[in-house]
């Protein structure tokens, strides 16, 4: 492994450190490194594999069109991009129930950032046409990290050092409607939202927060933009967070558990606001591939076949009862919704607990100093969730820190 390391060291840049495993091969919810060590994987890729590895519906799929038809670019059009695209219009008809007949327009991308820069350029012509000319997003909120999406996201380690920006972006407490009633008005071109606040570390707002937002935008007619590049796919246990409040917005975007691992993302918009567009407007070269559509057909059709939704809450309610379960000092509690959890620590131990659980053969992430990111496949079942919190305090015990000279005298 340590020689693997070296080459990737050598090889890449220095954006992503090296990482502290290569892992070789994955089957359902545990991968195997280059040594042929097991873990349990519960991190699914940032909440990526949500079929797990090497499902068959997915393998299939991606075998299928790959000898089929690859690649078209956005020249030409084929079947696999036409029915994925009806297929979320169904799953956002109406209540969003998947019953409905959807009155979204689709783009597809290759990735959640991508996502969100088709939903801030439909926002940014939105505002020219109306007078608009801010736009509002919470503090700590991640929305990507290339130039547009950057200027959303509420995380100044990552922001500051590449500004300014080109456009006006202010930022709002999250979870916190008093403040963004106060901040948003008839100049405000459009309000960008998490459903929950993932890379600050699985972070909810309190109940009725994304209806609120939704209130605020509709009496001040600001777009509602609700990133779900990680909340959604059935990963809180229905396909959208937004269901959660009744609060659909006029632009969602999605990636991530969407292709199972293959590289896809989605712009949809709504009513009027899908039209927004013009010919020549936006374009990717990649984006919805036939490969990556089959792909993600595969995962829709699987989790509803399966009954995915019912199993993310279902275990997810393990996951979180198994650890709020536990009496140690270093564990402060437990947040989220679904299989979507944060153990939150009570100081900033998480790299050392994310260690001491890869070296215990579970695969957890570091989200935040104090706060450790559980995304697993929907795949999980009850007793690998029971098995990862039975192993949890001695996990904890290894990484608590040693005592001082003080404490042992």
């Amino acid at each position: 492994m340590r020689y693997l390391r070296e080459r990737f060291e050598a090889a890449f840049m220095p954006n992503y450190g090296v990482p502290p495993l290569p892992l070789a091969r994955g089957e359902g919810c545990r991968v195997w490194d280059a040594d042929g060590r097991e873990y349990l994987d519960l991190i699914a890729g940032i909440a990526v594999t949500s079929l797990g590895h090497g499902h068959p519906a997915l393998v299939e799929a991606v075998s299928s069109q790959v000898a089929t038809l690859a690649h078209t670019s956005n020249l030409f059009l084929h079947e696999p991009e036409v029915l994925l695209a009806e297929r979320l219009r169904e799953l956002l008809g109406g209540d969003g129930d998947g019953d409905g007949d959807g009155d979204g327009k689709v783009f597809l991308s290759n990735s959640g950032t991508e996502a969100n820069e088709c939903a801030l350029k439909l926002a940014i012509k939105y505002g020219k046409a109306n007078g608009r000319t801010y736009f509002v997003a919470a503090e700590n909120g991640f929305h990507g990290r290339s130039m547009g999406a950057l200027s959303l996201t509420g995380k100044a380690a990552i922001r500051e050092p590449f500004g300014p920006y080109g456009i006006d972006v202010r930022f709002v407490p999250y979870g916190d409607a008093g403040a963004l009633k106060a901040a948003v008005d008839e100049n405000c071109a459009a309000v960008f939202l998490e459903p929950t606040q993932g890379e600050a570390g699985v972070v909810p707002p309190p109940d009725g927060y994304f209806a609120a937002a939704r209130a605020i935008c509709d009496a001040t007619g600001a777009l509602f933009v609700a990133d779900e590049i990680q909340s959604a796919i059935g990963r809180t246990g229905t396909w959208f967070a937004f269901q959660h409040e009744n609060a659909r917005p006029d632009i969602l975007t999605l990636a991530k558990g969407l292709g199972g691992g293959l590289p896809i993302g989605a712009c949809v918009a709504f009513g009027p606001h899908g039209g927004l567009f013009a010919k020549g407007d936006h374009g990717s070269t990649f984006g919805g591939n036939p490969v990556s559509a089959a792909a993600a057909l595969a995962v829709l059709t699987t989790i509803e076949k399966d009954a995915l939704l019912a199993n993310a809450a279902s275990v997810g309610e393990t996951l979180a009862g198994g650890l709020r379960a536990i009496d140690h000092p270093l564990l402060g509690g437990v947040r989220g919704r679904g299989l979507w959890r944060a153990a939150v620590l009570t100081g900033p131990h998480a790299p050392a607990v994310e260690a001491a659980a890869r070296d215990a053969g579970f695969l957890i992430n570091a989200v935040a100093p104090d706060a450790l990111r559980i995304a697993p496949p929907l795949v999980l079942t009850a007793g690998q969730a029971r098995s990862f919190t039975a192993a949890f305090p001695s996990i904890l015990d290894a990484a608590a820190p040693a005592p001082t000279t003080e404490n042992r005298a």
